[in-house]
């Protein structure tokens, strides 16, 4: 490896870094650099270089020389911006450890927050925050994250589906939330929390055979590594290979002070796009949940709240948006979306969090969206001169061309029908296929070339590879910016998310919708535009001619510099060659036409 720097730091209006270094610092480390530039406001942290992470799997997963050293004292920079130490008995400073490849990777690396908690910083926290609810609240999110990611994943120990250590412990907090009958975790009181944290040490020493480590430089450290190691995870490896990401890219991993959306009724998270990702409408777009961390709005836990009143939809009118409840917040958050559109003249993927009325922001990157909505914001960037017609040809992937052609919901039979259930429209088109309720059952029976619709509760990361080869993805929990949502678009896949009337028993394999039952082999079909699901296989039909996606075609051909002929057999394969600007025929096989 090189003898540059392992360790980059942000914070206080200064970054080491900056936005056109994403090979050597991943996307979200370059993100954060920039943000700092541009004086928004980003708690302070660093970023150990995705030089560092080759190097680990290059060196019997060792980490080079002066790595811990360069770490330290990136670490003391970090502490003396936000005022308080790490590890420090009386003013405790809290980390996140977050992964950040230099193409986005939704869900598939790890993630811990709250690292720093232990038996000598908790005296410290209840002082300094004068809420114990929330202290024991982070305490058991970090054992649940921790314990997960670092002390099983990480060490490469194998579970069978629905007995990770994870799952175990989320067992345990849903039978003493049955038992006492609350309906969310906020409802859990500081004795239930308190009581939950030491019986989930119990828990992974006998599930995993050693304690929950109790000093904080060594979740630190451990923290970090375990960033290292998901970058071979089989959740990313899978992803990788879909997506064509190289192997030896290796990952970055961001270190950054933890700031807190789960201290009350002024504290909030959230993840917004700065236009809506699956229309590609030039409308700030986004969900937030009060009193949560950012782990709640993507797990789909929790059903978030809308961003704004002009994006409300069936699911979430109901819910107070944030502009309604922190007017002043939501005001600083759209004067940050305009800034950060104007400098990097792209859709981004945002996350903040609100601690106590104050604004932070955690991550800026180029947003995941469909191929509509790829077209359409490269369209109206043009004409907003936010680009130049050459950048909005290189706007559309291969990839979301061939989208803009798949199939629709005949609308003509769609509107005799009535639909089945309503959700969220996560991924565009049409799909029909025999209803699976696992990941591992979509790729089977994709492999005996049946096409399939994964019914899931949410989706998680583990499912990647199932939800690649199902023809659509339905679940009955999470919003827009569910991992489930943010995966699907990112292909094009039919999604639909939020179908809270759907009843999923999953050993059983049965679904339960408004009094219908369906098993494993069903048929259903999803509209991913519109959010319905109809029983049964409705017809499709080939997507309209989009006179914008004709627009497009012709700014491409005017910037050309080769000539374009096609592959034909037929008169109809010779008329859309025409329809789309080919100049002739340049490959017809005679024996075709025999046929």
């Amino acid at each position: 490896m090189s003898k540059g720097q392992f360790v980059y730091f942000f914070g206080g209006g200064k970054a080491d870094g900056n936005g056109e270094m994403k090979e050597l610092l991943g996307g979200k480390g370059a993100g954060l650099a920039e943000m700092v530039r541009l004086g928004i406001p980003v708690p302070a942290g660093f970023t150990v270089t995705t030089e560092v992470c080759t190097y680990f799997y290059a060196n019997k997963r060792k980490l080079p020389k002066g790595v811990e050293e360069d770490i330290k004292k990136n670490l003391a920079k970090v502490e003396k911006i936000m005022g308080s130490r790490f590890g420090d008995p009386e003013n405790p400073l809290l980390v996140s450890v977050r992964s950040g490849a230099r193409k986005s990777m939704p869900g598939m690396m790890e993630t811990v927050l709250n690292v720093g908690i232990c038996s000598k910083t908790i005296p410290g926290l209840l002082k300094k925050t004068g809420n114990p609810r929330f202290v024991y609240d982070a305490y058991r999110r970090l054992i649940m994250m921790y314990s997960d990611v670092v002390m099983e994943k990480a060490a490469g120990i194998e579970v069978e589906e629905g007995s990770g250590i994870r799952t175990q412990l989320d067992r345990m907090m849903t039978e003493v939330k049955d038992n006492k009958g609350y309906k969310s975790d906020t409802e859990l009181t500081v004795e239930d929390l308190k009581q939950l944290c030491e019986n989930f040490k119990k828990k992974v020493k006998e599930v995993i055979g050693k304690e929950f480590p109790d000093d904080a430089w060594e979740q630190l450290m451990g923290g970090i590594k375990a960033v290292f190691l998901s970058w071979n995870g089989k959740r990313a490896i899978a992803y990788r290979r879909i997506e064509g990401i190289p192997d030896d890219w290796g990952t970055a991993v961001n270190v950054q002070a933890m700031v807190f959306g789960n201290m009350g009724e002024t504290s909030a998270t959230g993840v917004a796009f700065t236009r809506n990702p699956a229309t590609g409408e030039n409308k700030f777009y986004g969900e937030w949940l009060i009193n949560a961390q950012g782990e709640d709005v993507v797990a789909g836990i929790r059903t978030p709240n809308p961003l704004n009143n002009e994006t409300k939809n069936e699911q979430n009118k109901h819910l107070k948006s944030l502009e309604e409840a922190m007017p002043n917040v939501y005001k600083q958050l759209c004067d940050i979306r305009t800034k950060l559109e104007k400098h990097f003249k792209d859709m981004q993927d945002i996350e903040f969090t609100i601690q106590e009325g104050r604004l932070w922001m955690l991550q800026c990157r180029v947003g995941k969206r469909t191929g509509t909505a790829a077209l359409n914001m490269a369209m109206d960037m043009l004409k907003e001169r936010l680009i130049k017609k050459e950048d909005v040809v290189m706007r559309l992937t291969a990839n979301q061309i061939d989208e803009l052609l798949h199939p629709l919901v005949d609308p003509k039979v769609e509107a005799t029908i009535k639909p089945l259930a309503k959700g969220l429209p996560a991924g565009p088109g049409g799909a029909s296929g025999h209803i699976v309720f696992t990941a591992e059952d979509a790729v089977k029976w994709f492999k005996q070339g049946k096409q399939t619709i994964l019914v899931r509760e949410e989706t998680n990361p583990e499912d990647v590879e199932g939800m690649r080869a199902a023809q659509g993805i339905l679940t009955a929990r999470g919003g827009m910016t569910s991992h489930a949502a943010l995966v699907a678009r990112g292909w094009g896949k039919c999604c639909i998310v939020g179908c809270g009337t759907l009843t999923i028993d999953v050993p059983n394999k049965t679904l339960v919708v408004d009094g219908k039952k369906f098993k494993e082999g069903d048929i259903l079909t999803l509209n991913g535009t519109k959010g319905y699901v109809y029983v049964g296989q409705l017809p499709m039909i080939d997507a309209k001619e989009n006179p914008r996606f004709a627009q497009f075609m012709k700014i491409a051909n005017s910037i050309r510099k080769m000539g374009v002929r096609a592959n034909a057999d037929t008169p109809d394969d010779a008329r859309n060659a025409l329809a789309f600007g080919a100049e002739g025929i340049g490959l017809f096989r005679t024996e075709h036409m025999f046929y």
